[in-house]
């Protein structure tokens, strides 16, 4: 029997969301609510039939989620809240305590709530979505899809840290990873269109205002670039990736701030906005680097070449590279990034065409490239409404 699921993908300032008829995997309608707690907060969304985009003011992601109830029932999609069978909820940190999509109980809540210290920017706001629908859909099945749960299967020798053993056994210090529906998802979807010989040695790179890159050997993840937090790995829009630890207590002596200070400026003030000077939008850095602001352009090659790092360790992990997927907002529009980062991989193979890569193609290799090289849109949605049902249906 098909049920209606609705999947939640909560941000910082954000809601991404698709209502699906599962198992047949129909989107039903799609959108979003932009700029929560800003005067230029909207809400959009688009069916089969229409589209509308609203300027209305939203406080936080209880409000939002409200007005986003409203739209399912007012679109037409939805004639009354109890065919909502379930909802899937995008979690960022599940630290050590799920490897899978789970059902909420308190006790998930409890932990998700524990694990925001390790994900300040999307835990809560997770979690106020989790609460927001319980309150509005009382009746459906929860379900929480995990950020870092595509990950388990990194091999300990590329997740553990090189700190006193006891810190591992006693806080689950480790190498997590995230991003994982779209690392899935993608990897999944480049298997299914190039075969599975073709895409054995995988890279991937969910490349937006928060980056990861993903090393994939036959389907599974092997290694991940962000760490135990989403704060590490590659430069990201406001994070600022890989930095030598000694720089924190450096300069929260220096500046006489505390941790959870630094914590703040790493994650809100840091990356391609902390660089640039300009913002965390890479489309406003690559225009400003055009016109000869010297900071953008730096900025901009401080981020590629992070990636370009993780791409040439991650080959090794593989033992070679067979395809290379970009995707996300930066890894599906911008060509630029993307062929900033090719330039400088001839020695593994990878050689694009810039006329398929000006265009955002499917594959982007030259001819004679020995990698495949692909541009994947995400759907990290579907593997939360995927989940709700595996999850529910056990």
């Amino acid at each position: 029997m098909s049920k209606k699921i609705l999947a939640i993908n909560s941000g910082s300032s954000s809601i991404k969301f698709k209502l699906y008829l599962m198992p047949e995997e129909k989107l039903l309608i799609s959108g979003s609510a932009e700029n929560l707690g800003s005067s230029t907060s909207q809400l959009s969304y688009k069916t089969d039939k229409t589209s509308e985009t609203r300027q209305i003011p939203l406080k936080n992601h209880s409000e939002a989620i409200d007005h986003i109830i409203d739209i399912l029932m007012s679109s037409g999609v939805v004639k009354d809240k109890s065919e909502i069978y379930g909802v899937g909820h995008r979690i960022s940190h599940g630290g050590s305590y799920y490897t899978h999509a789970v059902a909420v109980t308190p006790e998930v809540e409890k932990r998700i709530d524990e694990l925001k210290v390790l994900s300040p920017l999307h835990n809560p706001n997770g979690l106020a979505g989790i609460k927001a629908f319980e309150k509005f859909l009382p009746d459906a099945k929860e379900v929480v899809t995990f950020d870092n749960s595509f990950h388990h299967t990194i091999p300990k020798k590329a997740y553990m840290y090189a700190l006193p053993y006891e810190f591992y056994e006693k806080y689950q210090i480790r190498r997590y990873g995230f991003h994982a529906p779209s690392h899935q998802y993608v990897s999944e979807k480049a298997r299914e269109l190039f075969g599975k010989e073709k895409t054995r040695r995988m890279i991937t790179c969910h490349l937006g205002n928060g980056s990861s890159v993903s090393a994939i050997l036959d389907g599974k993840s092997v290694n991940s670039s962000m760490g135990f937090t989403p704060l590490a790995g590659v430069v990201m829009g406001t994070r600022c990736g890989d930095i030598d630890p000694e720089i924190i207590p450096f300069l929260e002596e220096e500046l006489k701030i505390d941790s959870h200070e630094m914590r703040r400026i790493m994650n809100e003030d840091s990356g391609l906005k902390g660089l640039s000077g300009i913002s965390n939008d890479e489309r406003e850095i690559e225009s400003a680097a055009k016109n000869g602001n010297e900071r953008a352009q730096l900025a901009l090659d401080v981020f590629v070449h992070s990636i370009q790092q993780y791409i040439g360790a991650y080959t090794t992990d593989l033992d070679g590279l067979d395809t290379l997927v970009f995707t996300a907002g930066i890894g599906e529009h911008a060509a630029y990034i993307r062929s900033q980062i090719c330039k400088n991989l001839d020695y593994l193979g990878v050689k694009i065409d810039e006329e398929k890569n000006k265009n955002n193609e499917l594959s982007i290799e030259a001819p004679d490239s020995k990698v495949k090289v692909a541009v994947i849109p995400t759907n990290e949605e579907i593997i939360i409404a995927r989940d709700v049902m595996n999850v529910t249906q056990q």
